[in-house]
């Protein structure tokens, strides 16, 4: 079986994703796995793709944006559509909106001699820094995409699930990590102090809210807190007590400071499943997050950490986790929720039942 995975989206929770994905699908000598995909993140160097991948998945660099261009979009659809013909794969699955789109439109001009799924990973009509007309528009090519080119649906978490389902067919697989790899890098914390660590990962972006996060650091100047990251908005954190770290070259550097976090914070306006939470689940972390989508798909209320609509909400929030107890109790339940419903290992096997059975 020959799969064509085609992400232009390639940096933060998916390129993680995507490291997970072609570590499982290396073990199998029948399955060719190839990843197509646009290297336009500023936070991955082509060196570090090189270096994360292995040996036997075949990588491609095309150039694909992210924005509505018509223009370019066009050159992308017809250079994936090359592609894919000479690769002739058994299965195509696309990953972001903008792949999702072009990637059909690819398959769809080569007559459709493919089993072609679709991960939207956070869809472009739910985001918060484009007008309601954008968003409107970005829902009509979703759904006329999925009328006229087909495909399916693999939802990475149960709201967008449900979303996906009044588009089109729909299946669910929820994003994973690395339990093993993770617990080798995970030490356990002096859980007595009552001055809190309080820290996010991720890029200093307009979607993870840099702003709500300084708000947060101003309201609580008693503890500490770390954006485990960097980004082109790193001038809105202005609180004296919010550390940035700037990037690592990978991600098991950012392990060490994710072991010094009493708390997990985090404050995105819209997310698909984010990975990183997932990773502070594993290390037994309990999570403070803002109510959005797959922010909700992940937190509990009073089991796994809390999700809230406005800063003004936290104090007690925050006064219950000082207690050591509480905190040690939230991030043990936070990482056999993890265990349970995010596993990498289960829920890769599940999208590969998928991919068989359709075949």
């Amino acid at each position: 079986m020959k799969i064509v995975h085609v992400v232009e989206s390639f940096g933060g929770g998916v390129y993680s994703y995507f490291k997970d994905l072609a570590a499982f699908f290396s073990q199998f000598t029948d399955i060719e796995t190839i990843i197509i995909y646009s290297n336009q993140r500023k936070e991955i160097t082509q060196q570090q793709i090189d270096v994360d991948f292995p040996a036997n998945i075949q990588l491609i660099n095309i150039a694909m944006e992210r924005e509505l261009k018509p223009i370019n979009d066009l050159k992308s659809t017809f250079t994936l559509r090359k592609l894919l013909k000479e690769l002739q794969p058994n299965v195509v699955h696309l990953h972001s909106s903008k792949a999702g789109v072009i990637g059909r439109w690819a398959t769809f001009l080569n007559g459709n001699k493919c089993k072609v799924f679709y991960t939207p990973h956070g869809y472009s009509f739910l985001r918060e820094d484009v007008s309601h007309v954008k968003k409107k528009l970005f829902y009509s090519i979703e759904k006329i995409t999925q009328l006229f080119f087909g495909g399916t649906t693999i939802a990475c978490g149960d709201t967008e699930y449900k979303i996906a389902k009044r588009i089109g067919k729909s299946l669910l697989v929820r994003n994973g990590i690395d339990l093993n790899l993770l617990e080798q890098f995970y030490e356990k914390r002096d859980n007595s102090t009552r001055q809190l660590v309080i820290g996010t990962i991720g890029r200093i972006s307009y979607q993870k809210n840099p702003t709500l996060f300084n708000a947060i650091a101003l309201q609580f100047p008693e503890h500490m807190f770390f954006w485990i990251g960097d980004g082109e908005l790193n001038h809105l954190l202005t609180a004296p007590n919010i550390t940035i770290t700037g990037w690592f070259t990978n991600n098991v550097a950012v392990f060490p400071y994710l072991n010094q976090l009493d708390l997990y914070i985090q404050t995105s306006l819209w997310e698909g499943l984010p990975i990183a939470v997932l990773e502070a689940m594993a290390f037994r972390k309990p999570i403070i997050a803002t109510n959005v989508i797959g922010n909700k798909d992940i937190v509990i209320n009073d089991y796994n950490g809390f999700l809230f609509n406005s800063a003004s909400e936290l104090y007690p929030i925050i006064k219950k986790l000082e207690r050591p107890d509480y905190r040690l109790q939230l991030g043990n339940q936070a990482f056999e929720n993890c265990t349970i419903y995010f596993d990498k290992n289960k829920n890769f096997n599940l999208l590969l039942d998928y991919y068989q059975r359709n075949l």
